[in-house]
C-alpha cells in the first residue's frame, strides 16, 4: 500500500483510540483499559512517524498503482489476527493479537471496497472460525466492513453484545492438575440473525452438503498413563502455574507460556523435559511406534501408507534428542526399510516436496511424519493412506480439520480409515483436549 494510504488508516485507528480512552474516562472505566489503549496508541504513533519519515525514500511501485481491481484471498483464516480494541477484561475467547500480514490486508480490503463499491474481495477458507469467536467478527469486518458500520457494530465491544455472550464455568487448568473459574467468550447470541448478515457476503459449503466420495473414517483414543518421573514433573509444573497466578514471580522469569510448553512437552514425552530420563516402554510415543508397525506390516500387500502428526519436538538436524528420530530409529529397528520412512522436513523446496509426495502417493514411502503447519493444507497425499496419527494436541482445532483433511479425502482407495489419538492421562493432553471439545 502507498504511505498515504498507511497513513490513513493508521490515523483512523489513532482516531478510534482516543474516542476509545474518552469514553471509558467518562464512564470511569477501569485504569487498565485506558492504560492499554494508550499503549496501542502510542505505538501507532510511532509507526505513523516512521511512515512520515520512509516517505523520500520509496520509489516502488505501490498496490494502488497496480491497478488491481480483484482480491482472491486462498487459506483466508492465515489472516485472522487482526487488531482489535475491547474494554472486555480477563475474557478468554478473545484473540487481541496483531500481525502485520493481517493489517495490511485489512488495508487492502479497505482500499478494494472503495475501488469496487464492495465488490472486490474474495476469502476461501475452510476454517473461518480455528480457535475463537473473534474471528466471525475479524471476518465481517475484512468483507463487510460498511454493513457493520451502517449497523453500528463497527467496534468489537459493539458487535460483541450484540452477538456473544460470556459464560463462567469451571473448566481444567492448563497443567492439567485440577480446576479453575474461567470467564469466557464462547457463546453465540442472536445466532439467526449473525448468520443472515454473514450469509450476505459468505457462500458456505458443509461436508454433508458437498457430498464428496471420501473414506468412512474411524477415529480412536488410546489412552496412556504417566510414569511416575512425569507426576513429579507435573507436580513442579502446578507449582510453578500457581506462583505465576498469584504474582509471585517476574513475567521476564516464568510465565503461563513457558509453563503450558513444558506441560505440552512432557504430555508428549518426558525425555522431551529431560534426555536422560527413562524411555517408557508404554509411553505413548512407544505405543504409536508399535501401531505404526503393525499397519504398515498388515497392509504390505496393497503399499498403504501412513501420517504422523507431531508439532512438537520436530528434528533440527543438530543432534539434540527429538521424537522424530527417535520414531524413525526404532521402525527401522523393527524392520521398516529407512527409505519407506520420511521427515516432512527434510523436503526444502517445492520440488522436494512435489517428489516426496508423488512417491507417498505411489506407496513408496509408506511412514511420513510431520507437522501441521508443514504437513497441513496443501498435503495431497491421500491415495494409499490407510491411518493417520495424531501424537500431539495442537494448539487450535482447526488444526485437527487440517490434520484429518489429509486423509478423509477424494481420491483415497481405502473406503475406511483409522485416525489414533494419543493421550497421556493427567496432563496437559487432558486440557487441550477438553477445551477443543469446547470449542
Amino acid at each position: 500500500m502507498s504511505k498515504e494510504y498507511q497513513v490513513r488508516h493508521i490515523q483512523d485507528q489513532i482516531d478510534d483510540i482516543v474516542s476509545f480512552i474518552d469514553e471509558n474516562k467518562r464512564n470511569r472505566g477501569e485504569n487498565f483499559t485506558v492504560k492499554q489503549l494508550e499503549k496501542t496508541k502510542k505505538k501507532l504513533l510511532v509507526r505513523l512517524e516512521k511512515l512520515n519519515d520512509d516517505f523520500k525514500k520509496d520509489d516502488v511501485i505501490t498496490f494502488e498503482e497496480l491497478g488491481v481491481d480483484k482480491l482472491f484471498i486462498d487459506e483466508a483464516h492465515n489472516y485472522k489476527n487482526l487488531f482489535l480494541h475491547t474494554k472486555m477484561r480477563n475474557v478468554a475467547g478473545i484473540g487481541q493479537s496483531e500481525a502485520f500480514k493481517s493489517s495490511d490486508m485489512y488495508m487492502k480490503c479497505r482500499y478494494m471496497d472503495e475501488m469496487t463499491d464492495g465488490k472486490g474481495v474474495v476469502f476461501a477458507t475452510g476454517t473461518p472460525i480455528s480457535n475463537s469467536m473473534t474471528e466471525l467478527y475479524t471476518m465481517q469486518r475484512y468483507l463487510q466492513y460498511d454493513d457493520l458500520k451502517a449497523r453500528g457494530l463497527e467496534h468489537f465491544d459493539a458487535w460483541a453484545s450484540t452477538f456473544g455472550e460470556t459464560e463462567n464455568t469451571f473448566e481444567l487448568s492448563p497443567e492439567g492438575t485440577g480446576y479453575r473459574q474461567k470467564t469466557r467468550f464462547s457463546k453465540f447470541y442472536n445466532l439467526p440473525e449473525l448468520m443472515s448478515m454473514f450469509k450476505e457476503v459468505a457462500d458456505i459449503k458443509t461436508s454433508d452438503m458437498l457430498n464428496l466420495p471420501v473414506p468412512e473414517a474411524n477415529f480412536e483414543v488410546i489412552k496412556t498413563k504417566p510414569t511416575e518421573e512425569q507426576k513429579e514433573i507435573l507436580e513442579a509444573i502446578s507449582e510453578r502455574a500457581d506462583a505465576v497466578r498469584n504474582n509471585q514471580v517476574e513475567p521476564t522469569e516464568d510465565n503461563m507460556l513457558k509453563i503450558t510448553n513444558d506441560g505440552k512437552k512432557l504430555a508428549l514425552d518426558q525425555r522431551l523435559i529431560n534426555p536422560l530420563l527413562p524411555d517408557d516402554p508404554n509411553s505413548k510415543v512407544n505405543v504409536c511406534v508399535k501401531n505404526i508397525f503393525s499397519i504398515w506390516d498388515k497392509t504390505k500387500e496393497n503399499s498403504s501408507t501412513q501420517l504422523v502428526f507431531s508439532d512438537m519436538s520436530t528434528p533440527k538436524g543438530d543432534g539434540e534428542f527429538n521424537i522424530y528420530d527417535d520414531i524413525r530409529n526404532k521402525l527401522v529397528n523393527m524392520g521398516i526399510p529407512k527409505e519407506e520412512i520420511a521427515f516432512i522436513h527434510e523436503a526444502d523446496t517445492d520440488k522436494q516436496k512435489d517428489e516426496l509426495f508423488s512417491k507417498v502417493r505411489r506407496g513408496e514411502v509408506r511412514v511420513l511424519l510431520g507437522s501441521t503447519q508443514k504437513m497441513g493444507a496443501g498435503t495431497n497425499v491421500q491415495n494409499k493412506l490407510i491411518a493417520l496419527h495424531d501424537l500431539d494436541v495442537p494448539w487450535r482445532p482447526s488444526d485437527l480439520e487440517q490434520r484429518s483433511g489429509r486423509i478423509v479425502r477424494q481420491g483415497n482407495e481405502n473406503d475406511k480409515v483409522n485416525i489414533f489419538r494419543y493421550v497421556t492421562e493427567n496432563t496437559f493432553d487432558s486440557y487441550l483436549w477438553v477445551r477443543h471439545e469446547v470449542a
